[in-house]
This record gives C-alpha cells, sequence and structure tokens, in this order.
C-alpha cells in the first residue's frame, strides 16, 4: 500500500513540472499538437505551413514566418514572429481579405476596415454604423488613433497595395501580409481562407468550406473540358487612352480555361498588359465573347459602350451582341468573389455553354448584355 501510494504521489509531482524557458512538459506539447486541425495547402503558393511539436509554423512569401501558438509560454523559431491564437481583434486592408471573413462568418474577429465605397455586406455596415468597426482610412493616409481604437492583435496587409504602414509600424502591432492577389489559380485565390481560418481559429470550418468549393469548381471544370467547341473570349476596354488587358496567366483567364473556352492572349508570361486599340485590335477583333467589368453608373449598354470608344462597335462580339458584363456598382464583385470561384465559374459555363448548368440558372456575378 506503501509503494502504491509513493508510485502515485511521483506521477503527480511529474505531471506537475514545467520544463526550463517557460516551455510546457512534453505531454501538454502533444496536446496542443492534437489540438491543431490538420492544414494542408494544395493550390495557393503564397503560403505554407507545417506542424512542428505544437507549434504552427506559417510561411508567406519569401520573407515573412510567423509561428502560431495556442500556449504563450511556447518559444518560437528564430526567424519567426510569435502569434498567439486564436486572434480575436484584427483590421482588414482589403476586400479580398474581408471576404475571408465573411465566407467563414467571422465579422466578430474584424475591427477595423479601410472604407466602406462598394460595400454591400449589410452585416458590416451596420457594424461600422454602429462603431464595432471602425474606418482606419485608405492605403497612403491611414488613422494611427483608428488603428489604436481598432485595438487589433494583427493586422493583415496587402504588400502590393500603395502602403503607408510606416505609421502602423510605430505601434509594434503585428503586420501580416495576406498575398491572396498574387495568386493565379483561383482555387489557390480562394485557398488563402484556410490562412485567415489558423488565425481565428476556425481552420475546422475553412477546410470544411474549401472542400466544398474545390469539389464544386473541379466537377463543372471536369464537364466543361469534354465540349467539343470551344469559343474564343476576349477582356477589358480602354481606359484614358490605353486598353489593359489581362494576362495569359491571369486567374481570369485561367477561369475562361476551365469554363471550357479560349482566351484570345494565350501566352504564359504575363498576368496583364496595357496595350493600344490597334494592338487589342490585332488579337481580338473575331473573339467570340468581349468581357467587361466596370462601375458604370446606371444601366450600362451597347450605346454605353460605343460612346466610351466609338471604334468598340468594330468587334464581333459587340456586333453580335455578346459581352458579357458585371458592374462593381450593383454587384459585390471584389467583396466576396475571391471566395466563389465556383460561382463565377459556373456564370462563364452558364454563357459559354448553357447545356452544362441547368435551365432556369441565375447568374451571381456575370451575365450576357442584352441591349
Amino acid at each position: 500500500m506503501k509503494k502504491i501510494f509513493l508510485t502515485i504521489a511521483l506521477i503527480g509531482l511529474l505531471c506537475g513540472c514545467s520544463l526550463k524557458g517557460g516551455q510546457t512538459q512534453a505531454g501538454s506539447t502533444e496536446a496542443v499538437a492534437d489540438s491543431l486541425a490538420e492544414m494542408t495547402v494544395k493550390y495557393a503558393t503564397g503560403f505554407s505551413v507545417k506542424d512542428t511539436a505544437g507549434i504552427r509554423l506559417v510561411d508567406v512569401g519569401e520573407k515573412y514566418h510567423f509561428a502560431l501558438v495556442q500556449d504563450a509560454a511556447a518559444e518560437a523559431p528564430e526567424g519567426y514572429t510569435k502569434i498567439q491564437v486564436p486572434i480575436e481583434r484584427t483590421i482588414c486592408m482589403t476586400a479580398l481579405q474581408l471576404s475571408n471573413f465573411t465566407i467563414l462568418d467571422a465579422h466578430d474577429v474584424v475591427k477595423g476596415i479601410t472604407g466602406t465605397k462598394n460595400l454591400f455586406n449589410e452585416d458590416i455596415l451596420a457594424r461600422v454604423k454602429d462603431g464595432r468597426i471602425v474606418k482606419i482610412g485608405m492605403e497612403g493616409n491611414f488613422d494611427t488613433e483608428m488603428v489604436l481604437a481598432a485595438n487589433p492583435q494583427i493586422i493583415f496587409i496587402s504588400p502590393s497595395k500603395r502602403g503607408g504602414y510606416d505609421a502602423i509600424k510605430e505601434t509594434d502591432i503585428t503586420l501580416v501580409p495576406h498575398l491572396g492577389y498574387q495568386e493565379l489559380n483561383p482555387l489557390g485565390q480562394a485557398e488563402w481562407i484556410k490562412f485567415v481560418g489558423m488565425f481565428i481559429g476556425k481552420e475546422k470550418e475553412a477546410n470544411e468550406v474549401f472542400a466544398g468549393i474545390e469539389s464544386r469548381y473541379n466537377e463543372l471544370k471536369e464537364k466543361a473540358s469534354k465540349v467539343a467547341k470551344r469559343p474564343t473570349v476576349t477582356s477589358g476596354e480602354m481606359h484614358y487612352g490605353t486598353w489593359h488587358a489581362v494576362g495569359g496567366k491571369n486567374y481570369l483567364a485561367q477561369i475562361f480555361r476551365d469554363a471550357g473556352a479560349d482566351y484570345v492572349i494565350n501566352d504564359e508570361e504575363t498576368s496583364g498588359e496595357n496595350l493600344e486599340f490597334e494592338q487589342m485590335y490585332a488579337l481580338a477583333a473575331n473573339a467570340d465573347y468581349w468581357r467587361i467589368l466596370n462601375s458604370y453608373p446606371g444601366d450600362f449598354t451597347y450605346e454605353a459602350l460605343k460612346a466610351s470608344e466609338p471604334r468598340n462597335e468594330l468587334f464581333k462580339a459587340y456586333k453580335e451582341k455578346k459581352v458579357i458584363y458585371c458592374n462593381m456598382k450593383q454587384t459585390p464583385y471584389y467583396e466576396i468573389s475571391p471566395v466563389k470561384p465556383d460561382v463565377l465559374l459556373k456564370d462563364f459555363v452558364a454563357i459559354f455553354h448553357p447545356e452544362l448548368v441547368e435551365a432556369d440558372y441565375q447568374p451571381t456575378f456575370y451575365y450576357l448584355l442584352e441591349k
């Protein structure tokens, strides 16, 4: 009996011990590791994930490295910035970032945004109105007081934008780059749902949401890959004397291909390029379809397209009324399309190959302009 008591006491003593440096004992570390939802990255190229000893190492691009820990006492490897997760307060800089929180039903975590221009989400607008979310100003002209008022634990930033992050850096708030905008694969862009999910403790939800997107996208892509005839499509329009054309390696060009169409710029070198009208006309004069995304005030028509550039009527797609259109003033395109590539794909398939979707399909973003 005495031996049993001593054995129990010894076990209790060992369980109560901690390792040096504030690290938890091996048993606790394993428990933390077990609580991490499995995370794999299949399409995104901008971030990678590795779990080790109860710590989740997240590399963003080549320059940014974060160690996500659930135990505040855990030590991050050299070169990694430690972030205790899940976070409860953050700031979003772009609509793409915000779309990740919307799809994960995580608006409670968002405490600041840059502004509400072209914002449709009623819940976000209500939170801005009652002060639960503050507006911090646009990139390059942030209101530091509003940033501090949001009291974020981290701030998701977009390095390609105008910046202006120097003032924010002085607050010692951790800046986390969100590189979803760089992804050339539509599913790669949507997979950044998982990136955000890891920071806010919604890994399982992110995995489930993305799995649904992936399944629907690939199923429709497979159907479209078997079509007998692939139409050609062009994109964009003239602005200030220049036609900014989507490049052959752009994610939108990939969606066209996945929808069973061929984009007129078929190079794999650029994601976008500026062309003169004559250059674009040489490429796209006989394209079957013409995709346009703009913020036209009111109802966009073929007459409005001609009025913006009289030579537009020379295109085959104009003459045959096969302009594919989305108005950002009427549709939350950038606000939600990054996490709905399957819906975006279906809009295009419904136009290119209507026999592949249900007869009563109603488009979400793009429709065929009729008048």
